[in-house]
């Protein structure tokens, strides 16, 4: 009961972005939108900002630039798509070739340093329309590790201490996260005794 009692009355008593989560205040406006806390599409588009372009070398052949990702939101299947630029270059290639990179994933909490972090990577697509054929079954032969490499537990939101503060309050901490149409929203569920 005074649990209870704390999700309905700390959020009104913070005001700040923190507990909006807890008690869902504007769910009125959006009835569909799911109880906890809110990260917006933007907020994770900085996120990856911040750890792109990245290098990758295949086999000392060639060079795969990933330009940072765009994502989209795939609330149907409560996961991410990224889709980057990725350019190839190196001693087995005439010139630098363009081309796209597309990966789909799920998302986890990580309470060490609570963040949110891609996982359950799917390889979508890559292509490169200008590589010859053999070249471009090499670098698909490559894809599932490159998409390892490039997306796999990167961070896409950290959550600040101020955030966790009221909801540690709570007795709570972070759990489900639910992809929708504007975002994610971070559940939150009562910690083990």
């Amino acid at each position: 009961m005074r649990r209870r009692t704390l999700l309905i009355s700390l959020p009104l008593a913070m005001g700040g972005p923190a507990m909006g989560l807890a008690a869902g205040t504007d769910t009125e406006d959006r009835p569909e939108q799911p109880k906890g806390y809110p990260v917006s599409l933007a907020q994770m588009q900085q996120a990856l900002a911040q750890r792109f372009p990245r290098r990758y070398p295949v086999q000392g052949l060639l060079d795969l630039d990933l330009q940072t990702p765009r994502l989209h939101l795939l609330p149907e299947q409560n996961r991410l798509r990224a889709e980057m630029a990725v350019a190839a270059a190196g001693p087995a290639l005439n010139r630098v070739h363009q081309g796209s990179f597309d990966v789909d994933f799920a998302l986890r909490y990580e309470p060490s340093d609570r963040t949110l972090r891609a996982h359950q990577l799917r390889l979508a697509r890559l292509t490169f329309p200008t590589l010859p054929a053999r070249a471009t079954e090499m670098i698909n032969l490559y894809a599932p590790t490159l998409a390892d490499q490039s997306l796999r537990e990167v961070v896409v939101h950290e959550l600040t201490a101020q955030d966790l503060r009221a909801v540690d309050a709570m007795g709570m901490q972070p759990g489900a996260i639910t992809v929708t149409k504007t975002g994610l929203v971070v559940g939150l569920v009562l910690k083990p005794l």
